[in-house]
């Protein structure tokens, strides 16, 4: 897990995997609870609505890691800098 976490390009993509994830739940979770709705049954309603919840907050957690990621990239740009200097 800190190997995922440790380093930022890592991190950045697996925000960018999330980010899209999200946006994919949340428009097939719309899609299927409001649009489809009459052509499915009640577990597949409850799902999609499921989906309505879920897409958010993968979008939520793949913003908050994006962040996490640019500011440790930063930090280490400044280190960086201040090591030469």
């Amino acid at each position: 897990m800190t190997r995922v976490f440790g380093c930022p390009l890592r991190l950045l993509q697996l925000s960018h995997l999330f980010l899209w994830i999200g946006l994919f739940l949340l428009l097939l979770g719309i899609a299927g609870a409001y649009y489809l709705d009459a052509q499915l049954g009640l577990s597949m309603l409850i799902g999609a609505h499921g989906m309505v919840i879920l897409g958010p907050t993968s979008i939520k957690l793949g913003y908050v890691m994006r962040l996490t990621a640019l500011y440790q990239m930063r930090k280490n740009e400044r280190e960086f800098a201040c090591a030469i200097a």
